[in-house]
């Protein structure tokens, strides 16, 4: 007798009789079955979601295996599943092949442009000046850290309520930071451009012993015993942490549980979201800079009505770990700013690998400022920026004819800089019809918020809010769900081989690029075409730009000067848009001088 035969009949031995007995005894034709909670009637009506239509003869047969799956579905439930667990797939924005060499570098030196350090009256004459230029002034030691700190916990106590843009004044310890950044820059000890620099972040990021109630009433009360990866980043960078800044609930909007966040440029509208608060406190000059997040518009929404420099990463390029999860193969991480280089600098100091966040790619990031315009390949959406609809009012088709105008000639800006514009068109692809990737994920999310009722406590509850799509994403098929992200290879692809013949594109705001890059994990940047709100006659318009994923930083780079006259009362300087390859960063009429509290309506 052979030893496998021995060894067999030894583990028969040590099986229990029951054991062996109960595949048998589930295999008997007469076995009790468990009430069944679906009947054939139930089948026909969840047909009607999915778009097929079984016979009565599938039907009886699939009843019993959609029994036993709801058994399963009711044992997951169950289970315990923290909010801060992720699926075990993992989405990568680059394509096969096509993933970029390693060598990031978060932290090192940067060259910025060079600068005169400018002069200055009261302090709070610094409260709009860039990021950088802020740094610079500290590290010369021409005002200290915790001099601006104060100034900057000031303007947030001053205007927090007005603009409805404060969660969370981290006053104690933006003081012990200040104070430690005014002592290692006296040593000689300089970290960075950002060394001594306050800043808020967007109140989803985790922050020990600091309250991060994602704008959202069930979770005021929440604290984390940890920081972000972005928060100890900036940290480490000498930023100053000044506050938590709002957002809207659950990453949606404007909205949260104090109310709605204003634009600081005209009080009686909102900031957009759901970065709210970073881009209404960044123009308002509360804070030197922020951290906002985006999964289909969250940054540049915002930037653009605030008009601030928003910066939406290629996905991948910044750690989500520690901030809230909206969407896990969708939410982006990126800098608010008041010019193109605070935003290269912010970035600098943020992204690349932290070992925590799988989809984090480990690639360069290299900045220079002084690449030629004419070098860089631009196309632009040009039925986006030409095409009046038909079928418009009067006064809607005057509206429209006011915008194009407004983008024309900043198209004309870009020439008139050197810049040669190619005209394109968008990848032929249902994009829209994908966009429900969100909304299922958001909905997985935060699912046993929902079956809690605990959604119901939020402020926000139309038929396009939070309670009611996570109810309706309930009803999207698994099925349907694996056939969209399918479709997104096929997008993305379409993708890649259109900025294959482009290092940037621009488009207007509501462009249908916003979507689809959204889900390629193209990065993108906007701002403001105008002053938010407050040019008479024109129309607030938003210019984006999107940028190639994962691109070679000299082909993907553009500057281009749009000087802008305005009178001395507005303060204006506008230099068009910078895009640096993998981590594009624009600057669309981008202010980077004094913009007066008066002009802000604070």
């Amino acid at each position: 007798m052979s030893d496998r035969r021995v060894a067999r009949r030894r583990f028969l031995k040590m099986i229990p009789a029951a054991a062996l007995a109960a595949p048998a005894l589930a295999q008997q034709p007469g076995a009790p079955e468990p009430p069944a909670k679906i009947d054939k009637t139930a089948l026909d009506v969840a047909e009607k979601v999915f778009g097929v239509d079984f016979t009565e003869a599938e039907e009886e047969m699939a009843l019993r295996g959609a029994n036993r799956n709801l058994a399963s579905y009711e044992e997951l439930r169950k289970l315990d599943i923290p909010l801060d667990t992720e699926p075990a797939v993992v989405f990568h924005a680059c394509p096969p092949g096509k993933r970029p060499k390693p060598g990031a570098t978060p932290g090192a030196p940067l060259k910025l442009a060079p600068a005169p350090l400018p002069s200055f009256g009261s302090i709070e004459d610094l409260a709009f000046m860039p990021a950088t230029t802020i740094g610079a002034l500290i590290q010369a030691r021409k005002i200290t850290s915790t001099d601006v700190t104060k100034m900057y916990l000031d303007r947030l106590r001053r205007h927090g309520d007005t603009l409805i843009c404060v969660v969370t004044l981290t006053e104690e310890l933006a003081l012990q930071q200040a104070a430690e950044a005014d002592r290692e820059i006296k040593a000689g000890k300089i970290r960075g451009p950002l060394h001594g620099v306050p800043w808020g972040a967007k109140d989803l990021f985790a922050t020990k012993g600091i309250p991060t109630t994602w704008g959202a009433e069930p979770y005021i009360s929440q604290v984390f015993d940890y920081d972000a990866t972005i928060v100890e980043r900036l940290r480490n960078a000498g930023a100053v942490l000044a506050a938590k800044l709002s957002m809207g609930a659950l990453a949606q909007g404007g909205v949260w549980f104090k109310g709605s966040t204003k634009n600081p440029w005209n009080l009686e509208r909102s900031s957009s979201g759901s970065s709210a608060g970073p881009s209404a406190a960044t123009a308002a000059g509360l804070v030197g800079f922020a951290i906002g997040t985006e999964t289909r518009g969250s940054i540049i929404s915002p930037a653009s009505t605030c008009g601030v420099v928003g910066l939406r990463p290629t996905y991948g390029r910044v750690s989500r770990f520690g901030g809230m999860a909206l969407s896990w193969t969708m939410d982006k991480v990126g800098p608010m700013c008041r010019s193109v280089e605070d935003c290269a600098a912010v970035f600098n100091a943020i992204y690349g690998p932290d070992g925590r966040d799988e989809t984090v790619v480990d690639a360069p990031f290299a900045w220079n400022p002084d690449v030629p315009l004419a070098s860089i390949r631009i196309g632009y959406v040009k039925s986006e920026f030409e095409t009046v609809p038909p079928n418009l009012s009067d006064e809607q088709k005057k509206q429209r004819e006011a915008r194009n105008k407004v983008l024309t000639d900043a198209l004309d800006a870009l020439r008139a800089a050197g810049a040669k514009l190619d005209p394109m068109d968008l990848p032929d692809f249902p994009a829209n019809a994908i966009g429900f990737i969100l909304s299922a994920e958001a909905a997985a999310a935060f699912d046993d918020l929902t079956r809690s009722k605990g959604i119901n406590q939020l402020k926000s509850q139309g038929p396009g809010d939070w309670p009611n799509t996570f109810r309706t994403s309930r009803f999207i098929p698994a099925v349907e769900y694996i056939r969209a992200q399918r479709a997104r290879t096929l997008l993305m692809r379409k993708w890649d081989e259109l900025m294959s013949r482009y290092d940037v594109i621009v488009s207007p705001t509501q462009s249908g690029s916003l979507g689809a890059t959204n889900l390629t994990g193209h990065p993108g940047a906007g701002d403001e075409g105008g002053i938010p709100g407050q040019d008479a006659g024109r129309p607030d318009v938003h210019r984006p730009v999107v940028g190639r994923s994962h691109a070679a930083a000299r082909r993907a780079r553009l500057s281009a000067r749009d000087e802008v006259a305005h009178d001395e009362s507005g303060d204006l300087e506008a230099t068009g848009w910078r895009v640096t390859g993998y981590g594009l960063i624009a600057r669309a009429f981008g202010r980077t001088t004094n913009l007066q509290p008066a002009t802000c309506n604070l």
